[in-house]
């Protein structure tokens, strides 16, 4: 019996190679619509898949392969005696291979296309054809991608295409109809969202469950491809991979890796933390920041880059070495000389002089990275044994809600300084105490498992320069320690949530020791 290939693209490059490739092997090529017409342009003797069925195509082209004689012919288990003498007795003959790709769903949402013109290019007949073939992979071969062409033609070449080859193509197809299935979902879960949307009302930081149902859908559908193999995880013994949601802004999104070794697991993680602090201060004037191990070790905000650099550095000398460096603005040769007196793991800028890429190249170790302001997602999420926990993304609000707690206001000078630490405090791990003065801090104490312990650090971080700083805390103060250590160290005013039940006690420690507080009713926890 003549083999039959059934093949319907709609990407029809190299589609008319490849069925002459298998015209020539002995294969009847069935085909549908546009894909019949371009193997006919191309002189390659094509059966029109309505002679098959003996039925039209119809409804503009939404029916066409949904027949038995088209699907009996790709899922008959072949080495089913019972399954054979059915094909025979209902005149269906079997399919071999199965050529299809899908219609461009994907690259017409991309553009503005309307409802109804998406809806149009959401395909049916292709993910059932594939899916069939991939099923009963033992009889027919799928093909799901132009990417596959050469190498089935080389396996029928050499005789037979392998079962080990079968099976991959059976779960690249698999692989492929699923993640066209979640972009159809991630596409129509947009829109139920839409409709959900009561205009002018969202989710509100009132301590109550939201009842806006637009961010947190019952199944959660997102597509990730990976992006890059890393070295290895955390640790050596740890391997390690990058991977980004298809269609939406990431980490690496127009960055240049100008020079140094690839990005490492803990390098990526880094560079998110840095990235998105920059994000928060850039748009207070020239910006640099310092980090390490995930948590600023130094951040600073000045009248030139490297100012803003050079304050940031000496917050944490120690800490900076063997960090990660981001700045908001280009690095010319004089910033570069000054960088480069530092061992830096990675430096992240929007741009780099000339002279500034001759000095780094220098230092081949050291990986520089070319990038503007990081476009920041509305959503977080952190993964759990089994499990995922997503959340909208923190952000530092406006300070319109801000109250002044203490008899003593903080002078315009201070405000500024309390208002810089508290957007620096959100992106420090809690507990967290951000100390600051002139635009930059000058100790930070994070990641402690009790407030004052983070307030020690700060101060211990600051040494002398305590005197006169202001603080913020990413959470209330339990109890008035913190508060008093921060006052012997010489702090002159201090920003934090409130809304401790010793809250009144903590303001009146204050009041005694002339520090102004400003409460600001919300909390940056960051774990």
């Amino acid at each position: 019996m003549k083999r039959r290939a059934l093949i319907s693209v709609s990407d029809k490059k190299g589609v008319a190679a490849f069925a002459r490739k298998l015209h020539e092997m002995g294969f009847e090529i069935i085909s549908t619509g546009g894909t019949a017409r371009a193997l006919e342009e191309a002189r390659v003797p094509v059966v029109p898949v309505s002679e098959v069925t003996g039925a039209p195509e119809m409804l503009g082209g939404r029916v066409k392969t949904l027949h038995p004689k088209i699907h009996g012919g790709i899922l008959a288990d072949l080495e089913d005696p019972d399954q054979v003498v059915e094909l025979v007795e209902h005149e269906i003959g079997p399919i071999d291979l199965v050529c299809v790709n899908l219609y461009p769903f994907e690259e017409t949402i991309a553009g503005e296309a309307s409802e109804k013109e998406a809806i149009e290019q959401i395909d049916i007949g292709g993910p059932t054809m594939l899916r069939a073939a991939a099923k009963n992979f033992k009889s027919v071969i799928v093909v799901p991608s132009p990417k596959f062409y050469k190498e089935v033609v080389a396996e029928f070449e050499l005789g037979e295409v392998s079962e080990e080859t079968r099976k991959r193509l059976a779960l690249e197809t698999f692989r492929k109809t699923a993640e066209y299935d979640a972009a159809i979902a991630a596409w129509l879960e947009e829109r139920v969202e839409k409709d959900a949307r009561i205009p002018g009302e969202g989710p509100e930081d009132n301590g109550e469950v939201s009842n806006v149902p637009v961010e947190f859908p019952e199944t959660l559908e997102r597509r990730y491809e990976r992006r890059l193999e890393l070295r290895y995880g955390e640790n050596p013994h740890q391997g390690a991979a990058y991977y980004v949601e298809e269609g939406e802004p990431h980490l690496l999104s127009g960055v240049e890796r100008l020079q140094g070794r690839p990005l490492s697991f803990n390098n990526l993680y880094d560079v998110d933390a840095a990235r998105n602090l920059l994000a928060d201060l850039a748009g207070d004037g020239p910006a640099a920041v310092i980090v390490k191990h995930a948590n600023p070790c130094g951040a600073a905000v000045g009248e030139t880059l490297a100012e803003a650099y050079r304050e940031a550095f000496a917050s944490d000398p120690t800490s900076a070495f063997g960090g990660i460096v981001a700045l908001s603005g280009p690095v010319d040769r004089e910033l570069a000389a000054e960088i480069s007196q530092v061992f830096t793991e990675v430096l992240i800028s929007a741009g780099f002089d000339e002279e500034a890429r001759k000095l780094f190249s220098a230092k081949p170790n050291m990986t520089v990275l070319e990038a503007g302001l990081l476009q920041r997602s509305g959503l977080s999420a952190k993964h759990v044994t089994g499990g995922l926990l997503l959340q909208h993304a923190d952000r530092v609000e406006d300070d319109s809600g801000y109250e002044v707690a203490t008899t003593r206001h903080p002078s315009p000078e201070e405000l500024g300084d309390l208002l810089f630490a508290w957007k620096v405090a959100r992106s420090v791990k809690s507990n967290a105490i951000v100390l600051a003065r002139s635009g930059a801090t000058v100790g930070i104490g994070a990641g402690q498992t009790s407030r004052v312990d983070a307030a020690h650090i700060a101060v211990e971080k600051a040494g002398e320069r305590a005197t006169g700083a202001v603080a913020a805390s990413d959470a209330f103060f339990p109890f008035a320690d913190g508060l008093e250590a921060l006052a012997d160290a010489g702090v002159k005013a201090v920003i934090q949530p409130g809304g401790s039940k010793r809250d009144a006690e903590v303001v009146q420690a204050a009041d005694r020791r002339g520090v102004a507080m400003v409460m600001t009713k919300r909390r940056h926890f960051l774990h």
